[in-house]
């Protein structure tokens, strides 16, 4: 661990976090026994192969499942014995969702889209300040069908940045783009971390992105194999594609 990390609050705490799935007769071990420590104002990168375990880390993370045993900590708050509607409410103030796929409603202009977060978050940006923030300001009242692979996804981290959330949960969200419009998707994330201060987490396949974080978590078979901390992290220009 880095100094830089070691003076700041931990936001998350995984202690022997496991999760089985039942397929039929036959139990899958998705998570075992995972401990780590989360902190404010992170960037995290999770890597690894299909099935190693990292979307199911990141949605217990989220509040969008729920861990078999163990405990998972989001400050003082064990999500593991959470109830429904208190898992709603976590997600609804604290936790920001990126994924592969935009989902956008093709109905509603980028505005409109992000205002269905805004209308319910407790302190949001407005529109307008989350479209700035992904320097999609020109683009407000275009709909889905009308802006490229690359700006429906910065729409989309548009969205989730709006109600300024502590945490911003990222699964392959430059694995459907092209290597130019990822760099562009990548340095908006990289701008929510540093200036809303948010924990930022990302799956991906692509060890590149590994240069962008702090720290690096190694999964496979369900376990961390290591974490790689960054001595100096790389602007987005400097990642070797």
């Amino acid at each position: 661990m880095n100094l830089e990390l070691e003076s700041k609050k931990v936001v998350f705490t995984a202690q022997q976090l496991t999760k089985t799935y039942q397929m039929g007769e036959v139990q899958m071990r998705a998570l075992s026994g995972i401990d780590l420590e989360l902190y404010e104002s992170e960037f995290v990168v999770l890597l690894g192969p299909s099935g190693s375990g990292k979307s199911t880390l990141l949605n217990i993370l989220g509040g969008l499942d729920s861990a078999t045993s163990g405990n998972v900590f989001y400050r003082d708050h064990n999500l593991v014995m959470s109830t429904e509607a208190q898992l709603t409410q976590y997600r609804r103030e604290h936790v920001g969702f990126v994924f592969q796929f935009y989902n956008l409603i093709p109905s509603l202009t980028a505005e409109e889209n992000i205002s269905l977060v805004t209308e319910i978050a407790t302190h949001p940006m407005t529109p307008s300040e989350a479209l700035e923030m992904v320097g999609l300001s020109e683009r407000r009242h275009y709909f889905p069908s009308q802006m490229s692979g690359g700006e429906q996804q910065r729409v989309a981290i548009a969205r989730a940045v709006s109600k300024r959330p502590d945490i911003l949960l990222c699964d392959e969200p430059t694995g459907a783009l092209d290597v130019q419009t990822g760099k562009k998707v990548l340095e908006t994330i990289t701008r929510v971390n540093q200036e809303l201060g948010s924990l930022v987490v990302i799956i991906t396949h692509n060890v590149a992105i590994a240069g962008l974080a702090h720290r690096t978590i190694h999964l496979a078979d369900g376990k961390i194999r290591s974490i790689t901390t960054t001595g100096r992290r790389m602007n987005i220009d400097e990642v070797q594609w």
